[in-house]
């Protein structure tokens, strides 16, 4: 009887550790915060999108708003005000409740520079969407708890797609609990984060991996792993290689001329993701001669973009011409690519008074993005074509989230850059880089035209109808062709990978939002 009780408990002990799963996903780096809102970066997001939520979700894969820990939302007659019902019974992972008073405490916390929970941090993301801080260009002039799973946005001004604009990752519902216990270190190593999702903060190993732990909890369709693992690794030839030796399940962001090589491995499987983003290189006009727009068209014609586009997205992107990419309503259609002549650029280098060119920096991502699969050989592609006309241009790169935090502060004369949507329309894209704030920072323009680039888009915002919407979006594009305040160089369909045995995983056509319960490890 004995030895019978204890094979059955060595049977028991084995089927347990058997049917542990974990998930362990290749990014190109580890997070550089998991506070969402504090998040400026995809890795970052993508992680802390699997422990806190949005209150509108979308559906995986598409762009299809569904609720997420709001059930239902109605507008206004006139869209300045919105009435969101807030699901019931939903818990943060620390035992507190989700309710109306939760979602206060966080739009407040980031909408109002003076808020005491801020803990120091800029919560850049949540002026890209919503225009500034409360007083300061925010649309969100405050939220009202109308009861306990009632909350209340008044706005600015009519906007139409407001709850999309709440869907975009950077705003997890985080526990109030946790943020007021130590907001100067949430969302760091230290502390983590603490939402509702599928998934709860574990540990975060600086350097190698953050670890994250199954939510039995939780109350959604719940996890189907029961540790998810993150690694940093960011070389995209480095991720396929730890891919194929099996050390981990997914690699996202390859090399698209890597796809023979994954198609020809039994084991691998190739995910070719249709995209929405744009990769584009920015001029900012605080680096002379960068402010004269003679210089810039010079270098927008110094370069072979085509060739560009060719060499390093192995068929799976294509040339830009708008910011707004083809799969995306708001375009102009009819705006014409740069043409790659260098005797032009010659001749309005001189024209600018540079015959013998000049010196400058073309600063690039240290990691590899879906818009910009190869960073280091793109920008030394860019240098060769610049060197031919006169134009020196010095390579500089540096740690991602310091990147980051120093490209709108007129630190880089040149720089790459690109974006994956956070909603799906327009206004996140061309507001995020051109909107009334973002001109000036990111490219360092206050001329008369940049101001009216930024009030068109704002105009856009809260326009009654999409025709009128379309045509300001088209105007604005070709204003910032005709001034050439930055060059779009490519939109890409991302190649990723996966392990034989793993499903369930859909790349988000909006970048980080992926959901990573429904993945299945065999």
């Amino acid at each position: 009887m004995k030895r019978w009780i204890i094979g059955l408990l060595a049977l028991s002990l084995a089927f347990g550790v058997a049917s542990a799963q974990t998930l362990i996903y290749g990014q190109s780096d580890l997070p550089k915060t998991l506070d969402s809102s504090d998040a400026q970066d995809g890795n970052s997001l993508r992680v802390a999108y699997q422990i806190t939520e949005t209150l509108v979700a979308f559906k995986p894969g598409t762009v299809d708003p569904i609720p997420g820990l709001a059930l239902s939302w109605e507008a206004s007659n006139n869209a300045k005000e919105w009435t969101f019902k807030l699901r019931q019974g939903v818990k943060f992972h620390d035992g507190t409740p989700f309710n109306a008073e939760a979602v206060k405490f966080n739009i407040d916390r980031w909408n109002d520079p003076n808020n005491k929970y801020r803990g120091n941090k800029q919560f850049v993301p949540f002026t890209w969407v919503f225009g500034g801080f409360k007083g300061d260009g925010s649309i969100i002039d405050r939220v009202e708890v109308v009861d306990e799973y009632t909350v209340k946005f008044y706005l600015t001004d009519s906007v139409g797609f407001f709850p999309n604009m709440l869907g975009a990752s950077y705003f997890g519902i985080d526990s109030p609990k946790a943020v007021m216990a130590n907001p100067e270190k949430y969302g760091t190593p230290e502390v983590g984060a603490v939402g509702t999702g599928p998934f709860k903060f574990d540990k975060w190993v600086i350097g190698d991996k953050v670890v994250l732990k199954r939510n039995d909890a939780y109350w959604g369709e719940k996890a189907r792993v029961d540790t998810l693992v993150f690694r940093g690794i960011p070389e995209p030839a480095s991720r396929l290689a730890e891919l194929k030796a099996g050390a981990i399940h997914i690699a996202n962001n390859l090399s698209p001329e890597d796809k023979v090589t994954i198609d020809a491995d039994p084991n691998l499987e190739a995910v070719v993701q249709k995209g929405l983003n744009i990769g584009y290189l920015a001029f900012h006009q605080k680096n002379k001669p960068l402010d004269d727009i003679r210089v810039r068209k010079a270098i927008a014609a110094a370069v072979d973009w085509d060739a560009i586009v060719d060499a390093f997205y192995a068929g799976l992107g294509e040339r830009a011409t708008e910011f707004v990419p083809p799969a995306m309503w708001g375009r102009d259609g009819n705006i014409p690519a740069y043409t790659y002549n260098p005797d032009l650029a010659k001749k309005l280098l001189a024209e600018a008074g540079y015959p013998n060119g000049f010196e400058t920096e073309i600063w690039y991502m240290p990691v590899s993005r879906p818009y910009f699969p190869a960073p280091q050989p793109i920008a030394e592609t860019i240098a060769t074509y610049l060197a031919d006309v006169g134009i020196k241009a010095t390579l500089k790169t540096e740690d991602w989230g310091t990147y980051l935090s120093d490209y709108d502060q007129g630190k880089f004369p040149m720089y790459m850059l690109g974006w994956s949507p956070d909603y799906p329309d327009p206004d996140n894209y061309l507001f995020t880089f051109f909107g009334p704030t973002s001109i000036k920072t990111n490219l360092g323009c206050e001329s008369a035209a940049c101001e009216e680039i930024g009030q068109m888009l704002v105009e856009a915002r809260t326009a009654p109808d999409m025709a009128t919407r379309k045509e300001l979006y088209a105007k604005v594009q070709r204003m910032v062709h005709e001034l050439t305040l930055s060059i779009p160089v490519a939109h890409n369909n991302p190649l990723h990978a996966v392990r034989k045995g793993v499903s369930g995983w859909v790349p988000s056509p909006l970048g980080s939002s992926e959901n990573l319960n429904l993945v299945t490890v065999k």
